[in-house]
């Protein structure tokens, strides 16, 4: 579990992958990327990796604070590799029962080492083994929002904000949420398979598979290695797909022959599902700002097989005058600070900011205001964002609706993470008038 055939250690991955994500990288793109590089890693190296890059990150701030109650030199004025290789210890020692305490300690010590850190090695070592003999003992603050700030790894300001919006009670039900482990939603292509048929060949394959309690449209698997090397995805039988971003479409009321027009689509789950739901009638418009992510929705559309979907270069802020009241369903699942999905994007919490997500509902609101014109007469709009933040959520479809009276309410909720089994989601069905 410490290294591979090429000599590079899973822990030396992990420290890779961190000091990645603190120059900026995005957490969930760099781990990929890095157990693409090391396909020969062992299923069971790269579950170890997987859980030690992502659970490091998560815990960030509580294990920094751990580590500035037995370190002179405080987590902020270290250099960044002595940072992250006590970091990724730390977790190890707290979190991970299956590791030793001691194993922890000495693979920090010499990873110390091989990085060039020789003179820090007893610096290293006596922080961990202090930490290891009083993991047990760490006094937590008694303040509400440091204490939850800290326990749960989330930025104060973000702890404020869902105690204003949502009471104390609730806010530690999403905090917890985050935490609770789970299988990976998948949405069935059923026009290449049956639920019977793929519960079948996916278990064949070794894979756990559950059907989801509230979608009968999506199944839960765990315990694959990786998506690229099951067969059924391959074949396009199912599409890897949170299930509050499944209630999209089946809440959206397609019926066949529909134009749907997704202006944010990448990587294109939801308008592969409208494509799906039309039986190959209609025509869904699926649209991204960048080359890159078109071209992400395009290979997509070509594994799952659908004829009826297209993939368009398009800005969403700017008027396409050709696309004027013509959609019968128009999907605006916008950019967001992306709080409800901070599970699997484990370093968002810390990259947003107040500001960064004022200026987020500005752009937001810019958007609505533009495409809102491509809604038919008695279509639907249907406006989403993956984030538990009432500006961007409530409040926007508040100001939407001051702004467009010919538009009217249909339905609004507010997703939290443990209801779907999933991500943190917000829907609005608006529906414009005759």
């Amino acid at each position: 579990m410490t290294t591979n055939n090429q000599g590079v250690g899973t822990r030396e991955l992990a420290l890779i992958i961190l000091l990645e994500i603190e120059r900026g990288e995005k957490s969930h793109i760099v781990l990929r990327q890095v157990l693409e590089k090391y396909q020969y890693l062992s299923k069971q190296d790269r579950a170890f990796l997987t859980r030690l890059a992502e659970g490091t990150t998560e815990r960030r701030i509580e294990l920094d604070y751990i580590i500035n109650q037995f370190s002179k030199v405080k987590t902020e004025k270290m250099k960044p590799v002595i940072r992250n290789i006590l970091r990724c210890a730390v977790y190890q020692i707290k979190y991970m029962d299956q590791v030793p305490d001691s194993a922890a300690c000495n693979e920090a010590v010499n990873l110390a080492t091989r990085k060039g850190f020789k003179n820090l090695r007893g610096f290293v070592n006596g922080v961990l083994r202090n930490i290891a003999r009083n993991i047990d003992k760490i006094a937590y603050p008694e303040n509400t929002e440091e204490f939850l700030s800290i326990k749960y790894s989330m930025p104060q300001w973000i702890i404020r904000m869902w105690v204003r919006d949502y009471g104390e009670e609730k806010t530690k039900y999403i905090l917890k949420g985050f935490y609770k482990e789970r299988a990976t939603t998948i949405r069935i292509n059923g026009n290449a398979t049956s639920k019977e048929e793929l519960i079948r060949e996916l278990t064949g394959e070794g894979i756990q598979v559950k059907e989801h309690p509230l979608l009968a449209s999506a199944l839960l698997i765990s315990g694959y290695d990786y998506l690229a090397a099951i067969p059924a995805f391959r074949e396009g039988k199912f599409q890897v797909q949170d299930a509050a971003s499944i209630m999209v479409a089946e809440q959206a009321g397609i019926k066949e022959g529909d134009y749907i027009l997704d202006v944010c689509a990448a990587p294109g789950g939801k308008a592969l599902h409208a494509a799906q739901v039309l039986n190959g009638t209609g025509m869904v418009e699926a649209r991204d700002l960048t080359e890159m992510k078109v071209e992400l929705i395009r290979e997509n559309i070509s594994r799952m097989g659908f004829e009826n979907i297209r993939a368009v270069q398009q800005d969403a802020t700017c008027f396409d005058a050709d696309s004027e009241e013509k959609a019968d369903v128009l999907i605006a699942d916008l950019p967001c600070s992306g709080l409800g999905v901070m599970r699997r994007k484990t370093d968002i919490k810390y990259k947003m900011t107040l500001q960064t997500e004022q200026e987020l509902v500005s752009l937001q609101r810019n958007m609505l205001e533009t495409v809102c014109q491509y809604v038919k007469v008695g279509g639907t709009l249907l406006y989403s964002t993956c984030t538990m933040d009432k500006m961007e959520n409530e409040d926007n479809v508040t100001w939407f609706l001051k702004q467009h009276p010919q538009f009217e309410l249909v339905k609004m909720q507010q997703i939290f993470p443990q209801k779907t089994y999933g991500d943190g989601f917000f829907l609005a069905k608006l529906q414009k008038k005759a």
